[in-house]
């Protein structure tokens, strides 16, 4: 399945959504999403609320020698509110990855589910004045729920701090700080991301992102990307995202995405 044709089944999935969730009356105002960008928010979703991001994304990376080009069919997140403070989140992603070697691609095609992501955000406090609000986040990724192409031998962990500044009625500033353990490596990878968001109209909005990591024993890696977003409803936000490399590694990334929030 082609990505153009992924982004058409995602609006029509869209559309489907707001007829059911329009006529939601709650004041909660729109949802806080954990995507299309790599920096996480730290607002959790409300209590006894389920919250549905997902989508798919495109990333070519490699160089003429050596590239690989994934697809990612279905980057799916599920936040459930448990407290007023305290997010549940799991997410499983499905991906195909084909390999170049001097122009020519290779036979062989992986294909299947990443690890099972588990894990939690805590929001820590709410923003006053020059205080931030700040949140924290971990994860597990779990190796025995991954298909045979994309097994790690060992489990995953990350973790980060997340902050947000309000700027203006129409702008904000976030980002996060943390480090991740993963891909059966034993060093630590020092996370860092952050996003400038601005409102055009109450329902339009558009951001651009720095992020990256430093891993302990290897080259820094250090990445942008830009996109935009559209609240369907309070309830219902659709996305789109194109990105790349700063350092060598990622020639391009390509996303779009849709969040529902499901009315308690």
């Amino acid at each position: 399945m082609q990505l153009h044709r992924i982004i058409l089944l995602t609006f029509l999935s869209c559309l489907s959504f707001n007829s059911i969730f329009s006529q939601d009356t709650n004041t909660l105002g729109p949802l806080v999403t954990d995507r299309p960008d790599a920096t996480e928010s730290p607002t959790v979703v409300p209590k006894g609320y389920l919250q549905i991001e997902t989508g798919a994304f495109y990333e070519d990376a490699g160089d003429d020698t050596f590239k690989q080009k994934t697809t990612t069919f279905n980057t799916a997140l599920l936040r459930y509110g448990l407290l007023d403070n305290l997010e549940l989140r799991v997410g499983w992603d499905f991906a195909e990855t084909k390999t170049e070697i001097n122009g020519t691609e290779l036979d062989d095609v992986a294909s299947g589910l990443s690890p099972l992501l588990l894990g939690a955000k805590i929001g820590i406090t709410e923003e006053k004045g020059l205080l931030p609000e700040i949140g924290i986040i971990g994860h597990l990724f779990l190796p025995f729920t991954a298909s045979e192409d994309f097994r790690p031998e060992t489990t995953g962990v990350d973790f980060r701090f997340s902050f947000a500044h309000t700027l203006s009625e129409k702008s904000s500033l976030s980002y996060n700080l943390g480090a991740e353990w993963g891909n059966d490596s034993p060093e630590a990878a020092y996370v860092y991301t952050i996003a400038y968001g601005y409102s055009i109209t109450d329902t339009f909005g558009i951001y651009a992102e720095l992020y990256g990591d430093l891993p302990e024993d290897s080259s820094a890696n250090h990445l942008w990307d830009a996109g935009l977003t559209y609240l369907l409803s309070d309830n219902i936000q659709l996305d789109a995202t194109v990105g790349s490399g700063i350092t060598e590694g990622q020639n391009l990334l390509l996303s779009a995405g849709i969040s529902v929030r499901i009315p308690n």
